[in-house]
């Protein structure tokens, strides 16, 4: 899901890197960061989803 953040925000830090620009890089590193969490919202997303349907499996049961 946050792929292409995650590579986009490498990319701008690599970028800032090379220039030397300390805001490019720094852009770039919470580009990245907004990437890893998209990736840990849809992970809690999912756990959220499974144990709704546990719950809701175990309301069937009773």
């Amino acid at each position: 899901m946050g792929i292409q953040d995650k590579v986009t925000g490498r990319a701008k830090k690599a970028a800032g890197d090379l220039t030397g620009s300390d805001s490019t890089r720094r852009e770039g590193a919470q580009e990245e960061r907004k990437g890893e969490a998209k990736d840990e919202l849809a992970q809690e997303q999912e756990k959220a989803d499974r144990k709704a349907d546990e719950v809701d499996r175990l309301e069937r049961k009773t």
